[in-house]
């Protein structure tokens, strides 16, 4: 089968050193551009960031500072990619929401204008949203092959998503539970405990401002000390503290704070 196209739509990905649209940087580019005609071309480029690539996301796409030091920068790259992607349509996952918004952003940065206002766009992950739903009617139609009458009501959905869970366990039972880079995160079984490891995240507060990193220790995930450990921060600028509890900040937030802080957190 063949996308019926008028212009030349160009397939993309790009990996990053997170998921700031405004501070992140862009690692690597894959574009695949279609042609109307059938042909293909490709322009895959890994790039220096010329910013620090935290841990946690090197061990999510494999690529760290050393694999890039002696790549070009994206300004070094950024008029040969306008003239691969000049007269083209885009498509990708997730693409409207990260992968375009930190394209055109890291196109400004370099003085030069990624124009989008004409190009139509093809957002996969959106399409698989609206055809596969994501809400509990759908898992329940989905795993109990049954219609979820009332839903809405709190307690017929608390009763469905016992079925859903039950018939997770049965489908999943003793089956490896992955990562985005293949490593086995755990095995589903009928246990409590194994289920919330999987289910949870690394997340510390329920905001997701304070997570754990890859070595189990409370690091800030916003701001400018997105990334550091939240008991140097606090060590080398003590006002940090203080800024939080009497900001904009959910009680839980502060809460955990205080936690680490006075290293109660359990």
């Amino acid at each position: 089968m063949h996308l019926q196209l008028t212009n030349p739509l160009v397939v993309l990905d790009l990996e990053t050193t997170g998921i700031d649209l405004i501070n992140d940087r862009i690692l690597e580019i894959a574009f695949i551009k279609l042609m109307p005609n059938g042909q293909r071309s490709t322009f895959h480029k890994r790039v220096n960031p010329e910013i620090p690539i935290p841990l946690e996301s090197s061990l999510i796409h494999g690529l760290y500072a050393e694999d890039l030091k002696d790549q070009p920068t994206f300004k070094q790259l950024a008029k040969e990619l306008l003239v691969f992607l000049k007269g083209s349509d885009l498509a990708g996952f997730n693409l409207i929401r990260f992968d375009v918004p930190i394209l055109v952003e890291s196109f400004l940065r370099a003085e030069l204008d990624f124009k989008i206002d004409n190009r139509k766009m093809i957002d996969v992950q959106r399409l698989f949203h609206l055809m596969e739903k994501r809400t509990l009617k759908a898992a329940y139609q989905f795993y109990c092959q049954k219609e979820l009458k009332g839903a809405h009501n709190a307690l017929v959905d608390s009763e469905a998503t016992i079925e859903i869970l039950l018939e997770q366990i049965k489908r999943y039972e003793n089956q490896n539970v992955t990562d985005p880079l293949g490593n086995i995160m755990g095995t589903i079984q009928n246990d409590v405990k194994t289920l919330h490891n999987l289910t949870n995240s690394n997340r510390i507060d329920l905001a997701g401002r304070i997570i754990y990193n890859t070595e189990r220790l409370p690091v800030f995930n916003f701001g400018k000390h997105k990334g550091k450990i939240v008991t140097e921060v606090l060590k080398l600028e003590p006002s940090y503290y203080n800024w939080i509890l009497q900001g904009d900040f959910s009680l839980d937030t502060k809460r955990r704070l205080t936690q680490i802080k006075m290293g109660t957190l359990v």
